[in-house]
C-alpha cells in the first residue's frame, strides 16, 4: 500500500471525469490521481458515425464554462491541431462527434494524472486515518493482475453509465449472445457499427427507441435499403413508444432549465414527483435533432422518387412488450403494443437495434462502503446538492445524478460547474468561480421553496441570487 494520500482519486474517465481532471491539474493544493479500466479514452466508439454532431455547442468543452482560458479547451485543441480556422470558416458551433472524441484524446494524452488499465474493485474506509483506500487491478501489459491500492480524502466516481434494455430485449439479446436466436444480431446501440454488416446481411431490421440514437441508426441505415454496391437491400422498421418522433427542444428559456436554480427547484420536490417529471423531460435532451428529422423524411422522399417502395414502417405510440425466437422461421418476433389503441400486434424481423438508453448505478466495488453510502427507497444514490454520495460528503459523483438534479446531470455543458463545486468541497474554496445565478426565469415561487436545502435556490428572475444561502 502507498504512504501517499491523494487528495482525489477518480474512478472512471469519460467527459466528466476528464473535465474534473484537466481543471485539477493547475491547481496547487490538488494532489490527484484517476483510474480507468480501458487502455484509454474512448467516446461511444459504437456510434461513431461519419458526419454526426454532438447536440450542444463548442462551448460546452471539459473546461470552458468553468476556465475560459484553460489550455485543455476545445479551442486551444483546435489552434494546436490547425483546426481553428477551417472551424472558422464552417460556421457550426457543434463540433463533429469524432471532432470531439479527438478533442479528449487530446486532452488526456497531456494530463499526467491518468492512470489507464487500472480496474477498481474496491473502495473501503480507514477508520484509523478516516481515509478512503481505492484497489484497482492492473489489466494488459507485464503488470497485468497485480493489485494497485490509493489512499484518497475524496473519491469522486465518473463511471457514467451502461447501456439498458427492456427485459423483453435483454431476454432475446442474451440468447442470441448464447446462440440460441439465430444469426440475426440483438443488440444495443451502443455496439452498432461493429454489427452494421451483419445487421444488413440479415435481411430485416427492427430499430427500437425514441431518441438521438434510434434515429441516427435508422437515418444511416436507411440509405442502403434499396441495396448499393452489391449489397442486397433488407427491410428497416422503426419502433418508439413516444407519441410522435420528439425533436430535441433548443428554445432559450427551456435551455435555462440547465441551470443552477432549476436543478435548486427540482431538489426541492418528492422524490416521485422528481421520476415523473424525469420521463416527461426526456425529450429536452433525449430528443431528436430537428435537423436529423428533417433529414430523415427528405431521404425517404428521394428513395420513394418515381413512386419507389421503400420498405419501412415507423410507429409511434408503440412498446415492446414481449420478445421471442421463432427457430423454425429464423425470426425475432417482438410482441408491439399501441398505447392509444390498446391492441397488440406480433411484429417478426431478423435484427433488433435497442436505442434504449443507459442508466445509473451503486457500482458494487463501493460494497465495502455501503453502511456510509446515501441511498434512496430505490437502492439509488441520493445525491446531496454539492454532488456527494456518502455520510461524510467525500464521494461525489459526476454523472449518473438524473434522478436528484434533473437535466443538468447529463448535460455536457453543466459538467464544468459541476466540477467546479466539487474542487469547491475538495480545496475549501472556490479555484472556479462558482455562479448561481445565471437563469432570468424564476422556478417555482419568488422567495424561495420551504424545506429547500440548495444554495443558489431563489432566483429574482434577473440571474442574482437571493437566499442567504448563497451569499
Amino acid at each position: 500500500m502507498t504512504s501517499r494520500t491523494y487528495d482525489v482519486v477518480g474512478v472512471g474517465i469519460g467527459p466528466f471525469g476528464l473535465g474534473l481532471a484537466a481543471l485539477a491539474e493547475p491547481l496547487p493544493d490538488v494532489d490527484a490521481v484517476f483510474l480507468d479500466q480501458r487502455a484509454g479514452f474512448s467516446w461511444h466508439p459504437g456510434m461513431m458515425l461519419d458526419g454526426a454532431t454532438i447536440q450542444v455547442p463548442f462551448l460546452a468543452d471539459l473546461v470552458t464554462m468553468a476556465d475560459p482560458t484553460s489550455p485543455y479547451s476545445f479551442l486551444a485543441f483546435l489552434k494546436a491541431t490547425g483546426r481553428l480556422y477551417p472551424f472558422y470558416v464552417r460556421e457550426s458551433f457543434y463540433p463533429l462527434r469524432s471532432e470531439y472524441d479527438q478533442y479528449c484524446r487530446w486532452v488526456a494524452d497531456r494530463l499526467d494524472s491518468l492512470r489507464w488499465g487500472r480496474r477498481v474493485v474496491a473502495v473501503e474506509h480507514d477508520t484509523a486515518s478516516d481515509e478512503y483506500v481505492v484497489t484497482a487491478v492492473r489489466s494488459g501489459g507485464p503488470d497485468d493482475g497485480e493489485r494497485e491500492t490509493y489512499r484518497a480524502r475524496h473519491v469522486v466516481l465518473g463511471v457514467g453509465t451502461t447501456p439498458r434494455l427492456p427485459a423483453p430485449l435483454a431476454d432475446l439479446a442474451g440468447a442470441w449472445r448464447a446462440g440460441q436466436a439465430g444469426p440475426g444480431p440483438v443488440i444495443h446501440s451502443a455496439e452498432y457499427l461493429p454489427h452494421r454488416d451483419a445487421l444488413q446481411a440479415a435481411g430485416a431490421i427492427t430499430v427500437v427507441g425514441s431518441g438521438q440514437s434510434a434515429a441516427e441508426v435508422y437515418r444511416d441505415l436507411l440509405e442502403d435499403v434499396h441495396g448499393s454496391g452489391g449489397r442486397v437491400g433488407y427491410r428497416l422498421d422503426w419502433v418508439t413508444r413516444s407519441p410522435r418522433f420528439f425533436p430535441m427542444e433548443y428554445t432559450k428559456l427551456t435551455l435555462e432549465m440547465t441551470s443552477p436554480e432549476y436543478t435548486d427547484h427540482y431538489r426541492s420536490l418528492p422524490a416521485d414527483l422528481r421520476d415523473r417529471l424525469g420521463r416527461e423531460q426526456r425529450s429536452l435532451y433525449k430528443g431528436i435533432s430537428g435537423d436529423l428529422v428533417d433529414d430523415i423524411y427528405d431521404t425517404l422522399y428521394r428513395l420513394s422518387a418515381l413512386g419507389r417502395q421503400v420498405p419501412t414502417t415507423l410507429l409511434t405510440d408503440t412498446e415492446v412488450v414481449a420478445a421471442r425466437h421463432d427457430a423454425a422461421t429464423g425470426e425475432h418476433v417482438l410482441t408491439l403494443r399501441h398505447a392509444q389503441l390498446g391492441r397488440e400486434v406480433e411484429h417478426r424481423t431478423r435484427a433488433v437495434v435497442a436505442a434504449t438508453g443507459y442508466g445509473a448505478g451503486v457500482p458494487e466495488f463501493l460494497d465495502p462502503v455501503r453502511e456510509r453510502l446515501r441511498l434512496d427507497a430505490r437502492g439509488r444514490f441520493d445525491v446531496t446538492r454539492d454532488y456527494s454520495v456518502d455520510v461524510a460528503d467525500r464521494i461525489h459523483t459526476v454523472g449518473g445524478e438524473e434522478h436528484t438534479h434533473g437535466v443538468t446531470a447529463p448535460d455536457l455543458g453543466f459538467g464544468p460547474w459541476r466540477s467546479s463545486v466539487v474542487l469547491a468541497k475538495v480545496t475549501r474554496r472556490e479555484p472556479y468561480p462558482v455562479e448561481r445565478g445565471i437563469a432570468f426565469q424564476t422556478f417555482g415561487l419568488p422567495g424561495g421553496t420551504p424545506g429547500d436545502d440548495a444554495p443558489g435556490h431563489g432566483s429574482t428572475g434577473t440571474g442574482r441570487v437571493t437566499t442567504e444561502a448563497a451569499r
